[in-house]
């Protein structure tokens, strides 16, 4: 990939945002999203800001044909909206367009090739990379660290582009044969961190630093990882817990998107967090008591909200 390509980004959320600004600056960005006020918001501003940095360039649509005719198409919905978001684009996109899921939880893959088919060029990862959103087109970026992506259809050579498009855009990024320790690493630690803080409306830090959350995320975080190790997943980190840990410390003051969105009374990603770990907890006979309850009681607090 080379010169002024044109990206589209579905879901012009806080991370979303983030990489539409930093693409913006070599690339056309054309940003899907289904809300109203964010599409006019960013209209009317004429791009997307990141906190301390000026406005960039960005055209806002919630027409998904406005994208078609992209490069590259980037999905940052949240897992529960994925399948709905990308079906649009089924049969309307050039078949050789990299499909790019950096989304949380598991799911994505699967959902994104029940839409566009099997075959599509599609490139996963996880990225270290956050954000908090101060309004319509306009993040602050809590998270400054790497991105690590591989192959789920895509040729070797689109992977590779991929990443080179990324690095050039100021996000670390690297290429990993098998993707899959990766996607199970993160999601770990969404599962270990996420609905506890979000349970508790506190921010990350807490998870780690109060007794009786450190003692269920301990429980939460080793479980997953004999739910991984059934699945023969080699995780890429030794300790999960002190792993998960030093990921909570070093965003301590930071309030994850689960925490966020159960305390503005929206869907939240846990089915495909702990809902995840808790599935391959059953279809592999490893129990998964603490990432079930939290599961139930993340559910029943969405619940009672719509109430």
């Amino acid at each position: 990939m080379s010169g002024r390509q044109r990206v589209g980004i579905i879901g012009a959320g806080a991370v979303g945002t983030v990489f539409a600004h930093a693409l913006a600056e070599r690339c056309d960005v054309t940003l899907v999203d289904v809300r109203p006020e964010v599409v006019d918001g960013i209209t009317a501003a004429g791009g997307v800001a990141v906190e301390g940095r000026p406005v960039r360039a960005a055209f806002a649509t919630h027409d998904p044909a406005r994208a078609y005719s992209t490069s590259a198409l980037f999905i940052f919905v949240k897992a529960p909206y994925t399948l709905g978001a990308i079906r649009p684009f089924s049969g309307k996109l050039n078949p050789a367009t990299p499909i790019v899921s950096l989304q949380n939880g598991l799911g994505n893959e699967e959902a994104i090739k029940a839409a566009l088919g099997g075959a599509v060029p599609l490139v996963v990862g996880a990225t270290e990379v956050g954000g908090l959103t101060l309004g319509p087109g306009r993040s602050r970026r809590t998270e400054a660290g790497s991105t690590v992506i591989g192959s789920a259809g895509a040729s070797t050579g689109t992977v590779q582009a991929i990443a080179t498009l990324l690095e050039a855009a100021g996000f670390p990024t690297s290429v990993a044969y098998d993707i899959r320790p990766h996607l199970w690493g993160k999601l770990l630690v969404n599962a270990t961190i996420n609905p506890i803080a979000a349970i508790a409306g506190a921010p990350n830090g807490f998870v780690a630093t109060d007794s009786d959350a450190i003692e269920l995320a301990r429980a939460v975080a080793y479980e997953s990882a004999a739910v991984a190790r059934a699945a023969r997943v080699a995780l890429p980190f030794g300790d999960p817990w002190e792993y998960a840990r030093s990921i909570a410390l070093a965003t301590a003051s930071d309030r994850n998107s689960m925490t966020v969105d159960l305390a503005s009374r929206q869907q939240t990603e846990i089915d495909h967090t702990s809902g995840a770990i808790v599935a391959a907890g059953r279809r592999y006979g490893v129990a998964t008591p603490c990432s079930e309850t939290l599961l139930r009681l993340v559910r029943a607090i969405t619940a009672a909200a719509r109430e």
